[in-house]
């Protein structure tokens, strides 16, 4: 699990790559036909408008598009990632080519749109979650995006849970098939020596199992907010100080504040990332 102080850009190798495959997939094989209508000679100077209230996030990714369509595009933030913006904010002035910048308008928009939504939701989570509990993502992302949408959250004030399978050890309910938690976080600890263990659980028997094989993440996975109460209750009568608790599954916004209030570390959901609505953005272009 990475830690929220982490730099909120993603990767660039990332990026680039995702971005390339990004504008393959837009211009098709016979490129952008309708901006070959206008003159090679019209220059464009655009401005990157934020319609609805949130967090901004993308930029990097919308300055590759524009970067790979056309190396002469200039692309300048007044706003970052990470920043609050108000609808009507102008956050960027993108200038050149009307050719490239209508061409790659839709493509970084996308981006835009996309991951500031990400990173608008995750904010509203970590203002409802206050100081008494992080808010993480899960894994429930789009399959291509995952790094971006984690950077996403990390603007959004959030942090990350494991990028990928190779990050912790995770037991869950179907790892736990012909298996006990006692010996599932035994060999997790002889395989993996030095990884973080976390194992979910779905009842009280299961947590005071868990923290007596050693586990150092416990999830409690589908639990009302009372009933993780109870865990945590649980887990502070263990004398485990390092034990972290986290909360999984169907929170809401309007449930987050009752789990943060339950005693919970880490609360984790896919709602950031998965089910995150994009945040209105529009670039308003005109003829220099």
């Amino acid at each position: 699990m990475s830690d929220a102080s982490r730099p909120i850009d993603p990767p660039r190798d990332v990026v680039r790559d995702v971005v390339a495959r990004a504008i393959a997939e837009d211009l098709g094989p016979l490129g952008d036909i309708t901006a070959a209508l206008v003159a090679e000679d019209v220059r464009a100077l655009a401005d990157v408008v934020v319609r609805a209230d949130g967090v901004l996030a993308g930029t990097v990714c919308a300055t590759e598009v524009f970067a790979q369509v056309d190396p002469t595009v200039d692309v300048e933030w007044r706003q970052h990632d990470g920043a609050h913006v108000a609808a009507g904010a102008v956050v960027g002035v993108v200038a050149g080519s009307f050719r490239s910048v209508v061409t790659s308008e839709r493509t970084a928009l996308n981006f835009l749109c996309h991951l500031s939504g990400v990173a608008t939701t995750t904010s509203r989570f970590v203002a409802a979650a206050g100081e008494r509990a992080r808010i993480l993502d899960t894994r429930k992302t789009l399959p291509g995006l995952r790094a971006l949408e984690k950077a996403a959250v990390r603007a959004g004030g959030g942090a990350n849970h494991r990028a990928s399978l190779s990050d912790m050890v995770l037991v869950k309910d179907n790892h736990l098939v012909g298996s006990s938690i006692a010996s599932a976080v035994a060999r997790a600890h002889e395989l993996w020596p030095g990884r973080t263990v976390e194992i979910e659980c779905d009842r009280p028997e299961q947590v005071i199992e868990a923290i007596d094989a050693g586990a150092d993440i416990v999830m409690l996975d589908n639990m009302a907010p009372d009933e993780a109460a109870k865990c945590a209750a649980i887990a502070r009568d263990s004398g485990r100080s390092h034990l972290l608790l986290e909360v999984s599954g169907g929170i809401t916004l309007e449930t987050v504040g009752a789990y943060a209030d339950a005693g919970i570390d880490l609360i984790s959901t896919s709602a950031i990332t998965q089910s995150a609505p994009a945040l209105d953005i529009a670039l308003d272009m005109r003829v220099r």
